[in-house]
């Protein structure tokens, strides 16, 4: 069995290399795609997997680890709280300046959900559970995205209190992802039904003739994917895939410095190669790629002599006010 630390840098990995495809299209202004072409298809791809479905991992991951931070600093002999609350100062920061690159950043809002969410710490894990999904399916329902994010913690907090990550026996995480495999499958065929076959020159038009396909997917998303991490947490039950993914691995354990510098990669190569407006949908993945075979051999080279990524050493000498040690 995995120790617990690795599967959740796995979860984290995974989820930025799908967070970047969305991203993407919004930080080089990438235009509606061409209506019945190549591009369409792969549009209407990414708006039913990708789209709303790795961000909600992401922020899932930010609840387990708040637990997991908490639980580290008391057992310490440190203010938890005291630390998280510096914690989530510096991370508002890096947001504010994140922000000035790309104006849909999340780092301002985790870190202002961070601290709704400091005070469930100590609740029980079972109304933790059951609030969690209460208000994820009534922000789902209404299809009210960044109200998600709060529950989506909360499920990670419960998350952390039941140890699923520690103790969940491969059995039950094939019988989980089956049946998220099911709704999903369901969820994402009656969204395929909604998506659009003619693609409106004009914004008002296009906005209200993909509304419905735009509002299914937040309202399935947490569905698809729960199916998406129980698939790598059952691969990740076995050796071979463990190295297989182990690029992963150090990729999630950059998180934060992959994040921001997604954001650095993609402006730059829009402002030297003219990107801005003139990329399609098709052409961006092609320059994901580029940057997933960066950051990912950085990752691994960096992570060979230093213990953090260099935004890590810097969130975490400002958490505790000591500079920690960087080298291996």
């Amino acid at each position: 069995m995995m120790k617990r630390i690795d599967t959740l840098d796995y979860l984290r990995g995974f989820a930025l290399m799908g967070i970047i495809l969305v991203n993407v299209g919004s930080l080089l202004a990438v235009p509606r795609p061409a209506s019945n072409s190549l591009d369409a298809s792969y549009w209407k791809l990414l708006y039913l997997f990708v789209e709303g479905r790795f961000y909600t991992i992401f922020t899932f991951l930010f609840g387990v680890g708040f637990y997991i931070f908490m639980t580290r600093a008391i057992a310490k002999g440190k203010n938890g709280y005291l630390l998280f609350i510096r914690r989530m100062t510096v991370l508002f920061m890096f947001g504010l300046i994140h922000v000035m690159f790309h104006p849909g950043e999340a780092l301002t809002v985790y870190a202002i959900s961070g601290l709704i969410i400091l005070p469930f710490y100590k609740a029980n894990r079972v109304m933790n559970l059951i609030v969690g999904l209460m208000m994820l399916i009534v922000f789902g329902i209404f299809s009210i995205k960044i109200f998600m994010v709060v529950p989506l913690m909360l499920l990670g907090i419960a998350a952390g209190q039941f140890r699923v990550f520690e103790n969940l026996p491969q059995k039950r995480i094939a019988i989980f992802t089956g049946i998220m495999l099911f709704l999903s499958v369901a969820g994402l065929l009656y969204q395929a039904q909604l998506a659009p076959t003619q693609f409106a020159m004009k914004s008002e038009q296009f906005y209200l003739e993909t509304q419905p396909f735009f509002s299914t997917g937040i309202g399935i998303g947490p569905i698809v994917s729960a199916f998406y991490v129980g698939c790598l947490m059952f691969l990740l039950q076995h050796r071979p895939f463990q190295k297989l993914f182990s690029p992963l691995k150090n990729y999630g354990r950059m998180a934060l410095t992959n994040y921001v510098s997604q954001t650095v990669l993609i402006v730059i190569a829009g402002n030297w190669f003219h990107l801005f407006g003139r990329i399609t949908y098709l052409q961006s993945l092609y320059l994901c790629l580029m940057i997933y075979v960066i950051q990912l051999v950085f990752s691994v080279l960096w992570l060979r002599y230093f213990r953090f990524g260099p935004l890590e050493w810097v969130w975490r000498m400002a958490t505790y006010l000591e500079i920690p040690p960087m080298r291996r």
